[in-house]
């Protein structure tokens, strides 16, 4: 293997790879990144073995062949060099980088050693351009759990339409759904639950104006755009019915600027409990008061004024879970309804008059209140 690589591309593409490499691992290839050298470019790949990432860079070819090189190595020898072409040349088992009077010998592992990435047809598959994907993932991805007794929810269900693409996720305590308009699917629809872990990485390589390839090939879930690809593993089972514990008659309805609910909620934060985080709030005509009392430590209140004319209600819920989804909230102010102290609340995007309406939910379990 022969080949000549501007500094920048070389940085660039070990980047977009390397954050594949996991920290720890038993299987010293993992550790490595495959290069391989064919036509006029060099792929670039690096998996942890459940996400893969595989990147096309063009170089000039002087010849073909494949290795795989410390990767965290490579990207900080990489980023260290001079602003000048870039030779890499092997030699045996090792990888000799060349740029101006800089040389560095690297000890490889032959290619045969590195995992196979998954076999994905993706003229199978479905389009989705990177806006949206990008908008699904930031609004729902917050609310996986993180807790490894329920598996399933460890993952970011998605439904593809055909006109429709939908994300949900939740841990039990809190969840989030959103969907938006897709072009027309060109395979059947499908439900696939992601890890996270993934979506972080589409997120990061895949620019919002991007048309994005989607296909799946037995229990894996490939994207393809313009030579940058990602594989990972999907989550198997069979995710809970998200529909059932959405409430359709909460009829009690606040409304109330997201900035200073945030603000007050964040304010009430600092004196809840550690274990609990529950704060109260008692919703009345035309105004809400949030109130804190942890005996060990001290009490907190305060009040806003907010659009509510129901009947007055105390509910309880974790603070963190409550700012959490208010911060995701894409409007300026937010729609919470809910119908009884023991039922859960729903907070939705208020959009101004004449706007498009967003198909954005969120929902949070309440807190027991202990006299």
């Amino acid at each position: 293997m022969n080949f000549t690589i501007t500094r920048q591309n070389l940085h660039q593409g070990l980047a977009a790879v390397s954050a594949s490499i996991p920290t720890k691992t038993t299987l010293p290839v993992l550790s490595n990144i495959l290069l391989e050298v064919r036509d006029d470019a060099v792929w670039m790949s690096g998996t942890d073995l459940d996400v893969a990432l595989r990147v096309r860079v063009p170089v000039d070819v002087t010849e073909e062949g494949s290795l795989t090189a410390p990767g965290k190595k490579l990207q900080e020898i990489a980023r260290e060099l001079p602003d000048q072409p870039v030779e890499l040349v092997t030699r045996g088992d090792q990888l000799e980088i060349r740029c101006g009077r800089s040389v560095f010998k690297l000890n490889g592992l032959p290619s045969e050693e590195f995992p196979s990435l998954p076999e994905i047809n993706f003229g199978e598959g479905w389009r989705v351009t990177g806006k949206e994907l990008q908008r699904l993932i930031h609004h729902t991805s917050f609310a996986v759990s993180t807790e490894e007794s329920r598996p399933i929810l460890n993952g970011v269900l998605w439904e593809l339409r055909d006109g429709l693409m939908r994300m949900v996720a939740t841990n039990g305590h809190r969840l989030a759904r959103m969907a938006v308009p897709a072009g027309p699917a060109t395979a059947t629809s499908a439900d696939f639950i992601v890890p996270p872990a993934a979506l972080q990485q589409v997120q990061r390589l895949f620019k919002a104006e991007a048309e994005l390839e989607v296909a799946r090939s037995g229990n894996h879930l490939g994207f393809r755009s313009q030579g940058t690809e990602v594989f990972t593993r999907l989550i198997e089972g069979t995710y809970p019915n998200y529909e059932q514990v959405i409430p359709k008659d909460n009829d009690r309805i606040a409304i109330v600027e997201k900035g200073t609910l945030e603000s007050a909620v964040r304010r009430m934060a600092v004196v809840a409990s550690d274990q609990t985080h529950r704060i109260r709030l008692t919703f009345d005509q035309g105004r809400v008061m949030l109130n804190v009392l942890t005996p060990d430590l001290g009490e907190g209140q305060d009040e806003l004024e907010l659009q509510y004319d129901g009947d007055e209600m105390e509910i309880g819920f974790n603070a963190n879970y409550l700012l959490e989804v208010l911060r995701y909230m894409p409007t300026e102010e937010v729609r919470i309804a809910f119908k009884a102290p023991e039922r859960a609340a729903t907070v939705e995007p208020q959009v101004p008059e004449g706007e498009e309406p967003l198909d954005y939910l969120c929902l949070v379990m309440p807190l027991r209140l202990l006299d």
